[in-house]
Parts: structure tokens; sequence; C-alpha cells
């Protein structure tokens, strides 16, 4: 009769053969074995009645009794393929319980999609640099991470292509704090979110950011002056919020390991809620996706202490005046100003006084409007037409237009005039000279 045993009992088999011919003490087999005694005694026992299948599982080959049913069974490889072909283990059990009541362990969804080649075990990169592990901060708003990704959220339905994410995820308890879908990562989205942020939540202590030029001006324009400034460094300096910027995508893991979760799972759920634009995916994500996305991977901080300041009377009102784009302007001799290819002209109605070569503040809100500041005062101002434009005026038609003139016959000097005489005097000089006869 054959028997299938693994190495470890086939060990196990030849030293309980020993203790039966007695080259081996029951207590010193036991040893061996990490065994008691009695268990030594009960193996000798099962090996003299049934030979080397005492040392077998008595399930081995036998159904499973917690083994799914057949039906069931089917209906989940259904399902997956139907539905969730591309969803990981995880996901796709929680999917499978919250929508079509099938309770069973993502382990168990694992191993049935690794048998219906639906999913592989992610293998491991080897060689990977090392980098020292950073503790979480201790308190909910003292560390935000942000920042924005490019992907194809909505997968191209309705051509709608790549679509930025902003995200910002608390340090300290790993909960999404704010998401919000946008056109590009440019200045007035990130304005935008942000004002929202501290309208909603209040000014957390620091956030964690890139070297993107929209947060910190480029290296090569610092090395010029170190203390120049983004619009984005101003707002949050106006608000005393600490930014800080991160040397390598690794220290700010927590806010790239979000948009891996999210590339993962935002983009299935959106496909399941059939949604497709900007507007109807922010809904989404501030009613349903977030508050679900926080109970599931939401920690508690060590401290229970919320660090996030609220905003002051001051900054409430100044609020479109911190989140908007200032650019500073020379005032003409005529009391007018040159912004984006248009001319303002200044009014002498104005709550502050204005002086020739004063140099006032020209604010871009986030609605589209203008506003022109000089010392926080606001001055009047109404838009200048434009300036005609020169026509032009192709050559032919000057050509054709131009008097006629009778031109003189180009005249030739004979080589008896003086100039061409002095010029060939030259030229026979140098010849000479370059023969060697002077």
């Amino acid at each position: 009769m054959t028997f299938l045993m693994s190495q470890k009992e086939l060990d196990r088999y030849q030293l309980i053969q020993r203790c039966i011919r007695q080259e081996l003490t029951e207590s010193k087999t036991a040893e061996i074995l990490t065994l008691s005694i009695r268990h030594v005694q009960r193996l000798k026992h099962g090996v003299r009645e049934r030979g080397p299948a005492a040392l077998i599982h008595g399930s081995r080959g036998k159904r499973g009794n917690r083994r799914i049913p057949d039906h069931e069974r089917q209906r989940i490889v259904s399902l997956l393929r139907e539905r969730y072909h591309d969803f990981g283990p995880t996901f796709a059990g929680e999917k499978l319980t919250e929508l079509h009541h099938i309770e069973r362990d993502p382990k168990t969804i694992r191993q049935i999609m690794m048998a219906e080649k639906l999913w592989k075990p992610r293998q491991c990169r080897a060689g990977s640099e090392h980098r020292s592990w950073r503790q979480r901060k201790d308190c909910y708003g003292e560390l935000i991470q942000f920042d924005g990704s490019y992907e194809h959220w909505f997968e191209d339905r309705d051509g709608s292509g790549e679509v930025c994410l902003l995200a910002a995820i608390d340090d300290a308890t790993g909960q999404l704090v704010k998401a919000q879908f946008a056109a590009h990562e440019g200045l007035f989205p990130v304005l935008a979110f942000w004002r929202e942020y501290t309208t909603s939540q209040g000014k957390p202590c620091a956030i964690y950011l890139d070297k993107f030029s929209t947060y910190r001006t480029p290296t090569k324009y610092l090395a010029e002056n170190h203390e120049l400034k983004t619009q984005f460094q101003r707002a949050l300096e106006e608000l005393t919020i600490e930014p800080i910027f991160a040397n390598s995508p690794q220290a700010k893991g927590r806010v790239e390991r979000l948009f891996g979760t999210l590339q993962d799972r935002l983009i299935k759920e959106l496909r399941l809620a059939g949604i497709s634009t900007i507007t109807t995916a922010n809904q989404f994500l501030a009613d349903i996706f977030i508050p679900r996305f926080n109970q599931r991977f939401a920690v508690l901080p060590r401290h229970q202490t919320n660090l996030h300041r609220s905003l002051t009377k001051l900054e409430k009102n100044n609020l479109n005046h911190i989140f908007s784009r200032h650019e500073a302007r020379t005032v003409h001799n005529d009391f007018t100003i040159a912004f984006k290819k248009q001319w303002y002209q200044l009014t002498e109605q104005t709550t502050v006084t204005v002086c020739k070569r004063d140099v006032v503040t020209v604010e871009e809100w986030l609605d589209g409007s203008f506003h022109i500041r000089l010392r926080g005062k606001d001055i009047n101002y109404h838009l200048l037409p434009l300036r005609p434009k020169p026509q032009g005026i192709q050559p032919w038609v000057l050509a054709a237009t131009a008097p006629k003139r009778h031109l003189r016959p180009l005249r030739i000097p004979a080589l008896s005039h003086p100039w061409r005489r002095r010029i060939h005097t030259n030229i026979q000089a140098h010849q000479l000279i370059k023969l060697g006869h002077f």
C-alpha cells in the first residue's frame, strides 16, 4: 500500500522505528521531536498496528468540514468574473458582502481568485533602498500631508481623459480629511481646496508637500533670491501655517500610499456608481466614499487633542485677499496700470492717496474678478478700451502706392580714379610683403 508522506513525517517515522527497536529511549525521542513522552507512546502503538499510516493526519484527502458549498463557490466565481475581475481579494470580499450578502473571509476569496487565475500575489522588489521609519504625529491636525495625482479616474468614460485628484490625509490618524477632483494641480484649484478646508475644519499646524512649482519656488530662482516665495507660500504665511517640503516621495509616504489605494479602490467605486463627471464625483467623495474610507482605514491618535485652529475674525474677512493671486504693478504718470494686456485707469475717488510711481497690488480672486489694493485699501478703477493695433500693410502695396522716381544709372569709377588707384596700390604692397620683397 502506498502512502503520501511529507519529509517531516518520514523523519518522524524513522525516529519512531528506532524507538521501537530500542535504539532510542522514549524520553530522547520525545526531546528530538519536541513532543511529550505520552504522545511518543501513542505514535509507537499506532505504527505497530497500522504502519506509516499512523503518522498521517486522518483528514488528509477528505473533504473539509468548512468547505464552501459548490453552488456558493460557483456564484462567487461568476460574480468575480463578471464584475470584480480586476479587484483585489480584500476589496472584492468587501463588495461581495456589501452588495451580494456573501460573507467570506478575504483569504478564502484570495484562494478562489488564485485558483481561477484572476489574481496573483505581488512579488517583493529585491535590493530596495533602506529607509528609516518615522513615527506618526501625536495629535489630529498636527501635520497634514497633501498632494495631487493625475490619473484616468473615470476610465475615459465620456472622453474625460486624465483628471487631477487633490487629497489631504492626517498624519496622526491616517484619516482622509479632504479629497477633491480638479482640472489640474495649479494655483487656483489648490487655493480653492485649502480655502474650503480651513473654513470647515480650521488651520492645521503644518502641511507636508513636495517641491512642485505651485508650492515651492524652483531651485534655479532661489539661487538668485532666497526669499522668493510662491503665491501658496504667501497664503500659508498669512494664515501662520508652516509648509514642510519633502526631499523624496518616500518622505511623505502616507499620502503616496493613499493614492495607491485610491487608484485601486476609488476608480472601481466610480465605475460601480456610474460616475464620469467631476461635479458628481466630488459629491460622491464627500457624501459616501470618504466616510466609508475613514471607517475602514483610520486609526486612533495617541492623544485626543485636535490641533486645528479656528480662523480669526480678521482672517475670515480677508479670505478673498488671502486665497488669491497677488502681482505688483507700478502706477504710471497718467495713473494707469497694465495687467494681462489690459490697461486700467485709477479714479480720483479712492479711500487711499495714490501717487505716481506707487507700487500697487493687483489681486486676482478665485471668482475671476480683479481688485487693486494699496496699503490694505481698495482702489477704484475702470477698464480702458483697447488701443488700436497697427495695420500690417504688405510690401507690394507700399511699392504700388509709392511715387515713381527716375533712378540714375550705376556709374563705375575708372581705374584712374583716386579711390581705385589707392586701393590698387595697397593691394600691390600687401602682395609684395607676402612674397618677402620687403
